[in-house]
């Protein structure tokens, strides 16, 4: 038997799958890169573990290079040597890469698996496919978490997300994302930018030097973050008061290690997190890389995820199963971002935007960073 180097020929392998044919033409191990902490976790508890219990031939290791995907795939697809098989990304950085042909494009309905619903993957997905090279995981948000026990705030809490700009009534170290996304708009928010004309604002130059102008108030007061564990771990470690990362990542620092910190829910930033697998690997490992995709986004899988994180899943078969905590046994449903209390005012992330302005916005703040 042969197999021809198609899309057509993989999506066959893939759903073919009985364990012979996996063992003959599947790759035994597989490199997945995602975010590390807490978020990773629950990917590896919900979605690794149980695929390799059902594979104990496969072996897979975790890179946690995320944050730098479409800057690495671009250098691998130069030096032609793709040494990662599945990909976690924002939906941005998806639509880049699928656009750069970095991405594999998917048949979701042929390539996934249907929802227990008896929805298909499209159906079941809805508007959360937003390219063709992206499989949607989960619906999360960049907000913000500050502690509770500032003495120099003499009882203030904050109320908004301005509040990360008011020095006066809040000081103290802040902690924002070492990137243009989120801050640049919350920034405009803050400097009287009505939410809706934000994204028109940033395209012209004078928008995007208010935006950096209103950060530069705050500038010598912010330790700025690469990862998604580091704003958690600086707000208990007490180096930083107030400050922002995924709603996840708080979920874990508050409720899983009880530390004084809450959680502001205003204008939290709605994002997309899912899969791509890269352009360039062989039959064996491409093949591979979709029967572990097929697996880890089924209606099951994707709500298992939330046992572990306080993130959404991305199919609507897989939100009546969301249940609870499992080691806490809390109900998940009302840490989600979704949740209709936390979501009074949310702030709609545009990653098409964002995938066609974020080079240039990145090396801007770079340069800004620099100064």
């Amino acid at each position: 038997m042969t197999i021809k180097t198609t899309l057509a020929a993989s999506t066959a392998l893939v759903v073919a799958g009985s364990a012979a044919f996996a063992e003959a033409h599947m790759a035994n191990d597989m490199t997945l890169v995602s975010w590390g902490g807490a978020y990773q976790a629950s990917q590896d508890n919900a979605y690794l573990q149980p695929y390799l219990e059902m594979n104990p031939d496969v072996s897979a290791v975790w890179d946690e290079s995320s944050a730098e995907a479409v800057a690495k795939l671009r250098a691998m697809n130069e030096a032609g040597n793709i040494t990662w098989d599945v990909v976690d990304v924002v939906a941005s950085d998806a639509i880049r890469l699928c656009d750069e042909g970095l991405a594999m494009e998917i048949d979701h309905d042929e390539m996934l698996a249907d929802g227990d619903d008896g929805s298909t993957a499209t159906e079941d997905f809805g508007d959360l496919l937003v390219s063709d090279c992206f499989i949607p995981q989960i619906v999360y948000s960049t907000t913000v978490g500050y502690r509770t026990d500032v003495a120099e705030w003499n009882g203030n809490t904050p109320e908004d997300i301005c509040a990360i700009f008011d020095l006066e009534t809040f000081p103290g170290q802040r902690s924002l994302e070492k990137r243009p996304i989120g801050n640049v708009e919350w920034a405009l928010l803050c400097d009287g930018v009505a939410k809706a004309d934000i994204y028109d604002v940033l395209e012209t130059d004078e928008g995007q030097a208010q935006a950096f102008a209103k950060l530069d108030t705050i500038k010598d007061n912010v330790t700025w973050w690469s990862a998604g564990a580091d704003t958690p771990q600086l707000l208990a470690d007490g180096e930083v008061v107030i400050g922002s990362t995924y709603n996840g990542r708080l979920f874990s620092l508050i409720v899983e290690q009880d530390q004084p910190v809450e959680m502001l829910w205003d204008a939290q930033m709605f994002d997309l997190d899912g899969w791509i697998i890269p352009t360039g690997l062989s039959e064996e490992r491409e093949a591979r890389a979709m029967d572990f995709i097929r697996f880890a986004t089924d209606t099951q899988r994707l709500a298992d995820q939330a046992k572990y994180i306080a993130y959404g899943p991305a199919r609507a078969s897989s939100a009546p199963l969301v249940s609870t905590h499992a080691e806490l046994g809390i109900e998940m449903a009302p840490h989600m971002p979704t949740d209709p209390a936390n979501a009074e005012n949310t702030f709609l992330y545009n990653y098409e935007w964002w995938a066609d302005y974020r080079d240039d916005l990145d090396a801007k703040f770079q340069a800004w960073l620099a100064q």
